[in-house]
């Protein structure tokens, strides 16, 4: 059975690694630690085809040391010990390295069996994971490693590794393909090698060959990429990257690129947490600033829900626009924020004899009679009167933003009050 063209042309070296030049260029940290031959326990994150198995296995065939790889998805505890239990023999004198792949698989008991050895250094461990290993790989594992982030692999970089692909996938034959067709590859894999290479092996499989050539059809590498490019996991870190970037879009005023980032979700399909998203973000970015998008964004929202795709993409397309060039105010998130912190500070504290629902005082009651103002009763239905407990009478929460709206809202209270 062949193996992938992925494998075929894995690099051998460094030097051929494809991207991942903040971390592997001359220079740069881990490049350093590979030429050392120190290896510390490490953990390669990102996203799947931009080299952390690769690396490793450099890592690995550089080392001297005894290799053994596992699988977050298949490995047991059986199997670690297999491996623990070669600690000490002739053939890992020159000490274990350990390649787990997936290691977010792995349970808390297989976690903590590695543990003991990683510590006192039986064992070098490397581990690749695709979800942030802050959040999906225990703190006692993550303590005791070196985190390097793999980031997606530019178009750029990409095509040398396509056109020596194709080299290989021709096997002696000639080929004939267009820069444009290559072009449209690298930037279609979505920043992933492997999603490259096997889009290469694809299309040499449906090539027409002629005369000893095998001629690659634009048409043919089209079909084979037009949704490759759609790198996403609704439930994966990516997911929430293109949620974080639509709101930070829409935050920054720039309508274009929120429209940019809605495209991502709507292509994906995912139109319930967009629609969640842009209902947070007309009360947290927009806030008091423009009242009104929040009724507005809901409306979207329904008739969206509603319509299902493909026509859900106006109505949020309408709300995600609104929201990007709609003046901006943070105000009431802040002043939530820290009235929620002085309750956790200072817990639930009395409220004001006057604010209680009390109409009766029994004859031990050192205070007779509620004495609340009625606001109603006053001109312009304000009394100054306290609201607040004693203990944090004085605290302010809500500062008025600068926007139109919030800037009359205090004129109007500065005259009242």
């Amino acid at each position: 059975m062949s193996s992938p063209l992925a494998d075929k042309i894995r690099p051998k070296t460094l030097d051929d690694v494809v991207g991942q030049k903040h971390i592997l260029g001359e220079g740069k940290p881990l490049r350093k630690i590979i030429g050392s031959k120190k290896i510390p326990n490490m953990i390669f994150y990102g996203s799947s085809g931009i080299g952390k198995t690769t690396i490793a296995r450099i890592i690995a065939e550089n080392c001297g040391m005894s290799l053994h790889k596992l699988n977050g998805t298949t490995a047991s505890v059986s199997d670690i010990k297999d491996i623990i239990s070669q600690i000490g023999t002739f053939r890992s004198m020159n000490g274990i390295l350990l390649y787990l792949d997936e290691i977010q698989y792995l349970n808390k008991k297989q976690q903590q069996t590695l543990l003991e050895y990683l510590e006192n250094g039986d064992i070098t461990m490397i581990a690749s994971t695709t979800e942030n290993p802050y959040f999906s790989v225990y703190n006692a594992i993550i303590s005791r490693c070196t985190v390097f982030e793999f980031k997606p692999v530019s178009a750029e970089e990409i095509i040398p590794a396509i056109k020596r692909a194709f080299r290989i996938c021709a096997d002696g034959c000639g080929i004939e393909v267009s820069d444009k067709t290559i072009e449209n590859i690298a930037y279609g894999c979505g920043g992933d090698v492997r999603k490259a290479m096997n889009t290469v092996e694809l299309s040499v499989n449906c090539g027409d060959y002629r005369g000893g050539k095998i001629y690659i059809s634009d048409e043919d590498v089209n079909l084979l990429t037009q949704r490759s490019n759609m790198n996403y996991d609704r439930n994966g870190d990516r997911h929430y990257d293109i949620l974080s970037a639509l709101q930070k879009s829409i935050r920054g005023s720039d309508e274009n690129a929120s429209l940019h980032y809605m495209a991502r979700l709507i292509d994906s399909g995912d139109i319930i947490s967009l629609s969640r998203r842009l209902l947070v973000i007309a009360s947290e970015d927009i806030g008091l600033a423009y009242p009104q998008a929040m009724p507005i964004v809901k409306a979207c929202v329904d008739s969206a829900l509603q319509l299902g795709l493909p026509e859900a993409r106006i109505p949020l397309a309408e709300a995600v626009i609104l929201l990007a060039t709609a003046p901006k105010s943070n105000s009431a998130y802040l002043a939530i924020n820290k009235a929620l912190d002085d309750l956790h500070k200072c817990g639930t504290l009395d409220f004001p004899r006057h604010l209680q629902n009390n109409h009766f005082d029994g004859e031990g009651a050192e205070i007779k009679g509620q004495n609340y103002l009625y606001p109603h009763d006053y001109p312009n239905h304000y009394v100054k009167q306290q609201y607040l407990p004693d203990a944090i009478k004085d605290h302010v929460y809500y500062n008025f933003g600068d926007n139109k709206t919030e800037s009359l809202a205090k004129q109007y209270w500065e005259k009242i009050k």
